[in-house]
């Protein structure tokens, strides 16, 4: 079956197995210190250290995660929390967001700003263009003294727009606050160097790039304040708690390894790939890809989403998966729900227009022939979808 989600989630790679099974037999917990713990801790700290290597940090700045949602809770929660107390916000502090961020955020931060807007944080959403970009300057105005962080997706899980992080990194440095970046969607298909960006926080997870689910990482700056968001042993630096999955850590250290060796050539294949896509989209009456208009540098090589007028995301997807596709309409981190996408409405999009979205990504276990499929059959399944639509 051809599988154009990789943007939900990505196939084991088989390195990332290996590893995994070969970590996965040494017993004993990393924390302990008899043998067999020191052994298992070894593994850990030779991960971590790759994993680093990988993303240009330092292994002390690797917090091992359970994936890019936790990341993300830790960074947003985590960081803003830690700038001041609850207690001492007054009451019109509101003016001042201690949290600046962009509308078209995944949920794991969105939902995480929404819970700081109960605990009385100000938090300041930038828009997005009818492009797909978050508007750089109106989130530099939204930053000022008293913004604690900044945060803003390198780029869009849903449309593969690529952000403006350098101008959110500029503003929050300007003002004092710690920068972070939702890269999940980058890592290995976009060039990445933590210190190079000057972020103080970036998240990234496993599984968007051939590791296992339940795995992922935040990158954190030494000296940047977080505060722990779960209790426990503070197993991670004192701010995430948990025994280390020492497997896991070998199979993301594993996965990122070979994504980020084999990044520029797949990158060039999968451009190509993504090209014969949205020529067929492009053909199609009613269907607009995002981001069309953007340069090429400003776009995820990997990944195409459009508008397609007339038709139910839900529908669209029904009929394709009947045809043996495996596609989406955006995030696949609602449950499961078909929802209009929060990220088309952001970019002024209608309800309709939310609501009739169509997502391929691309990956490492893509081929022409998966291309070719979903090309031959995007006619029918949209006319199909179209005609659902009608009946309702």
């Amino acid at each position: 079956m051809p599988y154009l989600d990789h943007a939900a989630s990505s196939p084991l790679r088989p390195s990332a197995r290996a590893a995994w099974l070969e970590a996965a037999a040494v017993v004993g917990n990393p924390s302990a210190t008899h043998a067999s713990g020191r052994e298992a801790r070894r593994l850990l700290e030779d991960a971590r250290e790759s994993i680093a290597t990988s993303l240009g940090a330092d292994p002390a700045e690797v917090l091992l995660t359970s994936g890019g949602t936790e990341a993300d809770n830790l960074a947003v929660l985590g960081a803003v929390r830690a700038s001041r107390p609850l207690s001492s916000i007054p009451d019109d502090d509101a003016t001042v967001p201690a949290l600046v961020t962009s509308a078209i955020e995944h949920p794991a931060v969105l939902e995480a700003a929404r819970l700081l807007e109960g605990e009385g944080f100000g938090v300041a959403y930038a828009p997005a263009r009818p492009s797909g970009q978050v508007d750089a300057l109106a989130l530099g105005d939204a930053v000022g003294e008293g913004t604690a962080l900044v945060s803003l997706m390198w780029a869009n899980n849903e449309t593969g727009v690529i952000q403006p992080v350098s101008a959110a990194v500029t503003a929050a440095g300007e003002a004092g606050a710690i920068a972070h970046s939702d890269a999940v969607q980058a890592i290995g298909h976009l060039p990445f160097h933590f210190h190079e960006s000057d972020l103080d926080l970036a998240s990234i997870s496993g599984h968007k790039v051939g590791a296992p689910v339940g795995t992922g990482a935040l990158l954190a700056r030494r000296g940047v304040a977080l505060r722990a968001i779960g209790a426990g042993g503070g197993q991670e630096r004192g701010i995430r708690s948990g025994t280390v999955d020492v497997a896991g850590a070998a199979a993301l250290a594993a996965a990122l390894a070979e994504a980020v060796a084999v990044r520029e050539e797949e990158a060039a294949r999968l451009r190509l790939l993504r090209g014969r896509i949205e020529e067929a989209l492009a053909a199609t009456p009613g269907a607009r890809i995002t981001g069309a208009e953007l340069a090429e540098n400003q776009r995820l090589p990997h990944l195409t989403h459009a508008v397609i007028e007339g038709l139910r995301a839900e529908a669209l997807l029904f009929a394709l998966d009947r045809a043996g596709l495996s596609a989406s309409a955006g995030s696949a981190c609602r449950a499961g729900v078909h929802q209009p996408s929060h990220v088309v409405l952001a970019m002024g999009g209608s309800e309709e227009e939310a609501g009739a979205t169509l997502r391929c990504s691309l990956g490492w276990t893509t081929t022409e022939a998966d291309v070719e499929a979903l090309i031959g059959a995007l006619p029918t399944a949209i006319e199909r979808a179209r005609a659902a639509g009608t009946r309702r």
